[in-house]
């Protein structure tokens, strides 16, 4: 399969998944309605792991423009590469966003509140703080992609490439609990984003779409969890190849 292709349908796969457990917590009427943060938690770990057993075999499983360019610093994808990977993932995320709302939209209209319908595809910081909300995203990201390094076993033949993030099945089963870790102890800040096309292909949907009652998209935001897993990946990238 065509990597670009296999990044956008895992990438939406993610989000379907990862937007649909949202979804199911915080609109009115679902049968998970006030699930709580573990149920979210849990759901996103077990849309990390549906997306990279779908994808791993084809791509390594990037899903996410910051490992992307964590690979891309290892060598394991050419650069000229790396704009095709982010552009298949925010593709996909705004992807998985549609499905989203489709199979949601009965409860879409049922809710009420512009901020409950934004949080189903984009994250919202708690408190506010520009500081503190880059910092959550850039420690959040860096321990995600500094573990995969390790959990991957660092470097990974896929199709004749070295890639760090390379795995099936089994290897993604830690990090789905990675990513379920990183949900329940950092996640509470930001809404962990930890991914730019988790949070811009789904906010891209939430402005373009015609959702009945929505509200701002929150653009002053979106930067943060764009540039903060960015920085975060790079720093893990530099931890890990002053060690390896």
């Amino acid at each position: 399969m065509n990597h670009y292709l296999a990044e956008f349908i895992g990438t939406a796969l993610l989000l379907l998944l990862g937007n649909g457990v949202v979804a199911n917590v915080i609109l009115k009427g679902t049968k998970g309605e006030n699930g709580g943060w573990i149920v979210i938690t849990t759901g996103w770990a077990l849309a990390v792991y549906i997306g990279v057993v779908f994808a791993g075999p084809y791509t390594g499983a990037h899903l996410n423009p910051a490992v992307t360019v964590a690979v891309a610093l290892n060598h394991g994808v050419s650069w000229t590469e790396v704009p095709g990977y982010i552009l298949a993932q925010i593709s996909g995320g705004f992807c998985g966003a549609l499905l989203t709302y489709i199979m949601h939209k009965d409860h879409f209209d049922a809710t009420s509140d512009p901020t409950t319908k934004l949080g189903v595809f984009a994250t919202i910081p708690n408190i506010r703080n520009v500081s503190t909300n880059l910092a959550s995203e850039i420690i959040g990201t860096f321990v995600l992609i500094f573990v995969i390094f390790f959990i991957t076993g660092q470097d990974v033949s896929i199709n004749g490439k070295n890639e760090p993030i390379g795995m099936g099945s089994l290897g993604a089963i830690p990090v789905a609990f990675l990513v379920w870790a990183i949900g329940l102890s950092l996640g509470g800040t930001t809404g962990y984003a930890i991914n730019p096309a988790r949070d811009l292909g789904p906010r891209l949907f939430h402005t373009v779409w015609p959702i009945k009652g929505k509200g701002s998209s929150d653009w002053s935001y979106a930067w943060i969890p764009v540039l903060g897993p960015l920085i975060g990946a790079i720093l893990a990238f530099a931890l890990y190849a002053l060690i390896k």
